[in-house]
């Protein structure tokens, strides 16, 4: 049974369908893939550290486009012979969807539009970061299955049994080898070489992992979470790097200039993950506050302290005046009736004056006709 396992990984036969006019790329599909994948998990985590739902996608909307400029800006930085060069297509810089974005310009360039996103709110950039980190590294793992349909980010010629086949793809209407958008009609391959765009795969997945892990494990804040993925990722992305032949441009005294920016992120990601410190940041910033009711509402609530108008107190304030020099009246008023009633008789059961009981007329003060 283990004899008829095939002893290399296969390649797609293309990576470009056409639907009608419109083409279908595998690489594109993976880059949407891999940051639909990242904003969702970077949703999850940043609420579940008391931000507000729903403000990762008001970053998202400045931090990505960003990031893809950033790193197709690096791409062409890194390997400007192939579009200015001699025999270049300037014009092909712009095909993004056929590949080449670097990912330091995506995340230089992408941490700018995250930062702006931030500040409009009151968020700290590295809480924000912290809550992205493992969820862009798994954006770059499913982002490489994009390469891998590319028949790109490959190694010397191997004999493992996971060597990766690689095909001579054409043009089906002329042709010509397109090693990009073409079809491989002969599935014989051409070479068997290091997979490492699998490597790196694997690679992201398990440093996603370690980031989770070492999150909960150790309430990591200020940055560190975002610090471990950065050294994560670039340790693995040095010896990787190392083990890739297909074309690099730019090289110093030999060395792939990626090899060169791995190593130097990993060795600052691992100072700024041991010296910094702090408690987990304050997210309440991005929250936004709720609405209040106007005073004098009418609808629910009506009736409640703050709910009356400035009209509404000025008229109880006066009724309570009012009521209380009429309760303060009020007793004048009755012995002044009762006095003016024994004096003014009026109908036949009234007595003459004067044959008023000497007690009750004692008993009512001389003034008690004016009034306290």
């Amino acid at each position: 049974m283990l004899a008829s396992l095939p002893l290399t990984i296969p390649s797609p036969p293309q990576g470009v369908w056409q639907l009608g006019p419109i083409p279908l790329r595998a690489y594109a599909l993976c880059i949407i893939a891999g940051i639909v994948v990242a904003v969702s998990l970077t949703e999850r985590r940043f609420v579940a550290r008391g931000g507000a739902p729903g403000f990762v996608i008001d970053v998202a909307v400045w931090a990505v486009p960003f990031g893809l400029v950033g790193g197709r800006l690096y791409h062409l930085a890194t390997d400007w012979r192939t579009y200015f060069g001699p025999g270049g297509d300037p014009v092909a810089a712009l095909y993004v969807w056929n590949g080449g974005l670097g990912i330091w310009g995506a995340i230089a360039l992408g941490a700018v539009g995250a930062w702006i996103a931030c500040r409009r709110r009151g968020v700290p950039l590295t809480a924000f970061a912290d809550a992205a980190a493992p969820g862009i590294v798994l954006a770059q793992a499913i982002g490489r299955l994009g390469n891998y349909f590319n028949q790109e980010l490959y190694g010397a010629p191997t004999t493992l049994p996971w060597g990766l086949e690689i095909y001579r793809r054409i043009d089906p209407g002329t042709g010509a080898v397109d090693n990009l958008a073409g079809v491989a009609v002969d599935r014989t391959p051409i070479e068997i070489v290091q997979p490492t765009f699998l490597y790196e795969l694997l690679w992201n997945v398990a440093v996603a992992v370690l980031v989770i892990w070492a999150d909960r494990r150790f309430t990591l804040a200020r940055g560190r979470a975002f610090a471990l993925y950065v050294a994560g990722y670039t340790l693995g992305r040095f010896w990787i790097e190392m083990l890739r032949t297909d074309p690099a441009l730019t090289r110093v005294e030999g060395v792939r200039v990626n090899v060169i920016v791995a190593a130097v992120l990993c060795v600052a990601a691992l100072l700024y993950l041991v010296l910094a410190r702090g408690p987990r940041e304050d997210l309440s910033g991005s929250v936004p506050p709720e609405p209040h009711e106007p005073t004098g509402s009418t609808g629910v609530g009506a009736g409640t302290p703050g709910s009356v108008t400035p009209r509404d107190d000025e008229n109880d304030d006066a009724r309570a005046a009012r009521q209380s020099r009429d309760e303060a009246a009020a007793p004048d008023r009755d012995d002044t009736d009762t006095h003016h009633g024994a004096a003014e008789p009026s109908g036949v059961d009234a007595e003459p004056e004067g044959t008023q009981p000497e007690e009750e007329a004692s008993a009512a003060p001389p003034s008690s006709a004016h009034g306290s």
